[in-house]
């Protein structure tokens, strides 16, 4: 089961009651729009603790249609591209939550982990050093 920007936004609302729902849902409208014009503009988005989404480009090819097997040209394209951070692979591979705060317990052995911080930075990808 996914969770949509409506989930998303309710689940936050929930947990800051204080702020408007309509705040809350303009907030993380603004923050995927961030996101997407930065990914538009080539550039790497990094989320400390979560992850980063950069945009590789694949480039022009022969592909084959597969209801008649004929060669059909693919034109180059770019693509979003996520990568998860190690702690949030951890915390998934963890499986568990902490129904006190909705955030992941730690593994068992762990002493566990820091708050994540949600700051983003966001810089241009050097399509050069990156081989795109």
């Amino acid at each position: 089961m996914a969770m949509t920007r409506r989930e998303l936004t309710q689940a936050i609302a929930e947990r800051r009651p204080h702020l408007p729902r309509r705040e809350v849902e303009r907030a993380v409208n603004q923050v995927f729009r961030a996101m997407a014009e930065a990914l538009r503009r080539g550039e790497r988005i990094e989320i400390r603790g979560f992850g980063s989404f950069i945009v590789k480009r694949r480039n022009e090819r022969a592909g084959l249609n597969p209801r008649t097997g004929a060669a059909v040209h693919v034109p180059a394209k770019r693509t979003p591209f996520f990568k998860a951070g190690k702690e949030i692979r951890e915390r998934v591979e963890a499986g568990r939550v902490n129904p006190d705060n909705s955030t992941f317990a730690a593994p068992a052995g762990t002493a566990g982990f820091a708050p994540v911080k949600a700051t983003a930075r966001i810089r241009p990808v050097d399509t050069a050093q990156r081989g795109g």
